[in-house]
């Protein structure tokens, strides 16, 4: 059995049909690199590092209404719109993440294993609807036959069969875990369909229009990967970008040229990736850096003899999941750009990477004291800038700063951070989900990002950076209305309200809101497609 691991990165130029992916390269002059690294990193356990300065928080409100299972509603349902969103508005927002927790009295144990819930806004004449649907994947399709969890999920091990007899459960042990379908993560655009996808090998095809479920598509079949992240790069031309690890021979791959190819530092313990694009792991700048890969190794790693034995050991997939407390852990890309020499390279950082356990549902759902506690030993994400230099020489000093850029404290010699904040962001607890105006300031020199505050284990605020004086602007929603259910017997039986909120970017006040008449589950990713 192969354990070594490759990371490769590939190029889809309007390739994705339901029926196959048609790979090719950006540069046909460019040759594949292969850069060969030692296996002498060792993980360790994980540890404590420096935390930064945030403020203790006390008396969290319970996020339980949040995570736990709702039902679909497959027919649009119109909204009550408070304010007036601008006439331009027009188009559907696509919304992913999971909305179901449980199949009969199995029920799942981290949050990334819920079943996938698809969403869609319309926007149109100042009015919105809302409608969703689960994904129809394989998981859920079994799940919900057996009424019990049959496929396995990240945090979460399918028990055997009960229908199967002793020695049959037994065996079933030794069998391969079957890669989950279970597409929760993003919705991502190809060749002018939309597709929902996670970091396994699978994605699927859905109609934007009723959001139904419509095929497919296997990466493995067309690429030698075991897995691909869920958020691609895309050029303005639509050719869109993606990487994924590969745990076996590199020259396997079938129908593809890559652009490149990595080998771990230490190829049994690679790098765990959650995405692309939103991710620290690819750029490739159409404009200012087309020539350039920027690759960064995430310090939250995959033991991969943990991983394949992890089913004969009775454990999920995440018991290999570790953090490695030597490097700062990355899970979000701001954006990149080159300037006077310079690239530079602004990511959310965070000291400690052992978030990723904390969000099982069990954590989720508690209140009191136990809640503030869980979010207290968590390290929170902020901005940060890393500035390389490209013009290096045999004769480049390596005892002093290279960063000669005066509007910048970065500095070039360890590779010593800048932050993209002032103070004032610990109390909002730091900085994730960072987005920019993508289309046109992407791998360019830009002045602002958004993002979510969280004063919470999920963001509580939405947040407006200014890189010129490193100032922000928030956003927090108004007073919660507490709306009784008809037939509530509890004192807390009700909605307090679930709503579409439209901000003005450049002032960030509140031009409107769309209140929806049905629980929804706190997701993760979408997109928002315009319409004439």
């Amino acid at each position: 059995m192969l354990l070594h691991a490759f990371i490769f990165m590939w190029v889809l130029q309007d390739a994705v049909t339901s029926q196959q992916l048609y790979p090719s390269t950006i540069n046909e002059d460019m040759p594949p690199v292969n850069i060969e690294s030692s296996d002498d990193a060792k993980p360790v356990d994980n540890g404590k590092a420096e935390k930064c300065i945030t403020t203790a928080m006390k008396g969290l409100e319970t996020i339980e209404p949040l995570v736990r299972s709702v039902e679909e509603t497959p027919e649009p349902i119109s909204t009550e719109v408070q304010g007036s969103i601008p006439s331009w508005v027009k188009g559907n927002l696509l919304r992913n993440g999971p909305g179901k927790f449980e199949f009969g009295n199995t029920h799942y144990n981290h949050w990334f294993d819920g079943m996938a819930l698809l969403h869609k806004f319309t926007i149109a004449e100042g009015q919105v609807t809302y409608m969703s649907r689960f994904l129809n994947s394989e998981a859920y399709s079994k799940n919900s036959e057996r009424d019990r969890i049959m496929i396995s999920e990240f945090g979460t091990l399918a028990l055997p069969d009960p229908c199967k007899n002793i020695f049959q459960r037994f065996l079933s042990r030794f069998e391969m875990m079957d890669s989950t379908d279970n597409a929760n993560v993003n919705f991502v655009k190809y060749k002018g369909d939309y597709y929902v996808s996670t970091e396994t090998n699978f994605m699927h095809r859905v109609n934007p229009e009723n959001l139904e479920t419509l095929d497919k598509v296997d990466w493995s079949k067309f690429i030698a990967v075991n897995g691909a992240t869920a958020h691609p790069h895309y050029d303005p031309d639509g050719t869109a970008y993606n990487m994924g690890n590969s745990y076996g021979s590199k020259d396997t791959l079938q129908g593809a040229k890559v652009l490149c190819s990595i080998v771990p530092v230490n190829k049994a313990h690679p790098s765990y990736y959650h995405s692309f694009a939103a991710n620290d792991t690819l750029l490739l700048p159409p404009a200012m850096s087309e020539n350039y890969v920027v690759f960064i190794e995430q310090p939250i790693k995959m033991d991969l003899m943990k991983i394949v034995t992890a089913k004969l050991r009775g454990k999920a997939l995440s018991d290999g999941i570790y953090w490695d407390p030597k490097q700062e852990t990355v899970f979000h890309l701001i954006n990149a750009f080159e300037e006077d020499g310079f690239l530079m390279i602004d990511l959310c950082c965070a000291d400690n990477g052992g978030a990723i356990n904390n969000y099982l549902i069990q954590n989720l759902r508690k209140s009191g004291d136990a809640l503030d506690e869980v979010y207290n030993t968590i390290s929170r994400a902020f901005p940060r800038r890393f500035v390389l230099p490209l013009q290096l020489t045999g004769e480049t000093p390596t005892d002093q700063n290279l960063n000669t850029r005066p509007s910048s404290t970065a500095t070039c010699v360890f590779c010593q951070h800048e932050d993209l904040h002032g103070d004032d962001l610990y109390e909002y607890g730091g900085l994730e989900f960072p987005q920019i105006n993508y289309g046109k300031y992407n791998t360019r020199q830009y002045r602002y990002f958004y993002g979510c505050g969280f004063r919470h284990l999920v963001g509580d605020s939405l947040l407006k950076m200014d890189l010129k004086d490193k100032t922000l602007k928030g956003f927090f929603p108004s007073e919660p209305v507490f709306v009784p259910s008809p037939d509530a017997v509890e004192e807390d039986e009700g909605d307090k309200g679930t709503f579409l909120l439209v901000l003005d970017a450049k002032t960030f006040e509140e031009l409107a809101r769309a209140n929806v008449p049905v629980n929804m589950a706190y997701g993760f990713h979408g997109v928002f497609n315009a319409t004439p």
